[in-house]
């Protein structure tokens, strides 16, 4: 760990760009810190740590509020898993809906209809009561970008599922609702949007942000029990956190509100559920208190963490035409190599979501090493993920 300008802790290193967006932060928020799965994000970094005493960002918290991990384990041997991979994979693949403003194909089920979460009084508010059918029928939806089903076996081999996606396209719509209501600039290198928790407009964001994250936790839970029940085995451990939310949180003896975009809560002997990528292990890890994990607020990395962007990964090509305007650095052989070499059965993904396009988990955890403990190593045998041409507009 380094501290810059005198109070900004940052795990790992960062490029000058990422680095200059936490430094934009740390102007107006009282506490800061960036963890080593970084890279540039809208207003405020991907892997940034934003603390406010009486104040709370939407920058912060981002376009997919409550975006997060949960990892299961199932009463279910491995040998089980490898042997069904390709029917298994199939009906995963048909089950759960993947994609942009997709609806849950089973969203007129009785569980979903009459979910609790849908007597919330918070759906009164204005910016969020006209989202509300749509939230119910994409309920269960995991949506693009690096989202994911996954299943595992950890060094035991007894097998996991884990799935990573937000609170979809209501979180989508309830931020960009406060940020165009609190006149904030659009863009990556702007100032983040702050608004008092005392005004009226940050009472009702943190209200709107709990709703949120509520239906993504509802959300991931329904993903869960719904593969479980594809793998015919019971859910015997569950590991279960945002990444893009805030919390009320005492640190240092006084109360903040900590943002963390794309980083993850690790409290002593807090649990948590960070992805590899699609081709390398992931990881189940546990907060350990020391002086490092107090700088970093008691976080940890969220996943690999990305090395290179969409476009320069995948190049660009005229969606009307197929013309390829700009060619990628990742080809699909690169692709292949490692999913056969990894022993993946693979449906949907694109070059973006490639290996070669993230950092290498390992390296990113070493540098946070002495502020978790590694708790199970899980392989992946399958990965789920939304088809290649998905058109994905939205932010972090």
């Amino acid at each position: 760990m380094e501290i810059f300008d005198n109070q900004i802790p940052v795990f790992g290193s960062a490029d000058e760009r990422t680095l200059n967006q936490i430094r934009v932060c740390a102007r107006t928020a009282d506490k800061v810190a960036l963890m080593p799965d970084n890279h540039v994000g809208y207003g405020v970094p991907i892997g940034g740590i934003v603390a406010y005493r009486d104040a709370i960002s939407p920058t912060g918290v981002g376009y997919d509020i409550g975006c997060g991990n949960k990892a299961v384990r199932l009463d279910m041997p491995g040998s089980e898993l490898r042997a069904n991979i390709a029917r298994i994979m199939d009906d995963v693949w048909n089950i759960i809906s993947f994609g942009v403003g997709r609806k849950n194909n089973e969203a007129g089920n009785e569980e979903i209809r009459a979910h609790v979460l849908f007597d919330d009084a918070a759906w009164k508010l204005k910016a969020i009561s006209p989202l509300k059918q749509m939230a119910r029928n994409q309920l269960g939806t995991v949506g693009s970008g690096n989202h994911y089903v996954d299943l595992f076996v950890d060094e035991e081999d007894r097998v996991w599922i884990g799935v990573h996606f937000g609170s979809r396209g209501l979180g989508h719509k309830t931020a960009t609702w406060f940020l165009e209501a609190a006149g904030a600039s659009d863009g990556m290198d702007v100032e983040p949007c702050v608004l008092s928790t005392a005004s009226d407009l940050g009472a009702d964001y943190l209200e709107a942000m709990r709703l949120a994250g509520d239906y993504a936790y509802a959300g991931r839970d329904w993903v869960c029990s719904r593969v479980a029940a594809i793998l015919g085995a019971p859910i015997v451990e569950e590991v279960h956190n945002h990444h893009n939310y805030a919390w009320r949180e005492e640190h240092g003896g006084e109360m903040l509100w900590v943002v963390r975009k794309g980083a993850t809560p690790a409290f002593p002997g807090q649990r948590g559920f960070v992805g590899g990528t699609m081709g390398e292990q992931s990881v189940i890890l546990e907060g350990v208190e020391n002086e490092h994990a107090r700088y970093s607020l008691y976080s940890t990395v969220h996943g690999a963490g990305r090395a290179m962007g969409r476009r320069e990964a995948a190049g660009v090509i005229d969606r009307k035409t197929g013309a390829v305007k700009r060619a990628g650095r990742v080809t699909p052989e690169m692709m292949r190599g490692w999913i056969e070499r990894a022993g993946i059965g693979l449906r949907g993904a694109g070059l973006d979501e490639s290996p070669d396009c993230y950092k290498r988990l390992d390296e990113v955890l070493e540098a946070v090493d002495d502020t978790v403990r590694i708790l199970h190593r899980l392989t992946p045998v399958g990965v789920a993920m939304a088809g290649a041409n998905e058109f994905d507009p939205y932010k972090d």
